[in-house]
């Protein structure tokens, strides 16, 4: 560089633009991580904005002959969109049955929709539902499985409870945050 000016160019670095492309560079990356990010926000406002992060615990899932089965699970949230957007999975597991169960909702004034997917037996179908005030009710389908899911959220606790017409009645699971 040769007087504020850059060898072999008519460019020059003036010190205020620099300063100004470097700010610039730091709030795109600071939004993008703002909206990506799993971490709880305290500007969320939306339906999900107490939920981002990552829960354990336990329950029982009841399968289709009646019996019950003991089950572990961790679910990992990320909330995005002011907390009306959530990305969600569920993986649930015990020595003789898993499911993962993945999800995108987004919330329109109280209407959920989204998307919904269980990895292990390959199924992708829709999400419908409501919900507001850590209570959602959400109908899930996909070409001929449906159930309905009741999730329900108060402070660092939260209660999943899954009925279904096939593959298994249901299951109960209870969850706290880590």
């Amino acid at each position: 560089m040769v007087g504020g000016k850059l060898r072999g160019s008519n460019a020059s670095l003036a010190p205020d633009g620099l300063s100004f492309f470097i700010r610039l560079i730091f709030a795109v990356v600071t939004l993008f991580v703002a909206t990506v990010s799993g971490s709880v926000s305290y500007a969320q406002s939306g339906p999900f904005a107490g939920m981002a992060g990552v829960w354990a615990g336990g329950g029982t899932v009841t399968l289709d002959d009646g019996s019950s089965v003991r089950i572990r699970c961790r679910a990992t949230y990320a909330v995005g969109a002011g907390g009306a957007g959530l990305n969600m999975n569920l993986l649930c597991a015990s020595d003789s049955y898993k499911f993962d169960l993945i999800g995108n909702l987004v919330s329109d004034r109280g209407v959920l929709s989204g998307t919904w997917g269980e990895s292990s037996r390959g199924i992708n179908g829709t999400l419908q539902g409501r919900g507001a005030n850590g209570n959602f009710q959400l109908a899930a389908t996909a070409g001929g499985v449906n159930a309905n899911l009741a999730l329900t959220t108060r402070g660092n606790r939260q209660s999943v409870n899954i009925t279904a017409q096939a593959g298994f009645r249901g299951a109960s699971i209870a969850l706290s945050r880590r």
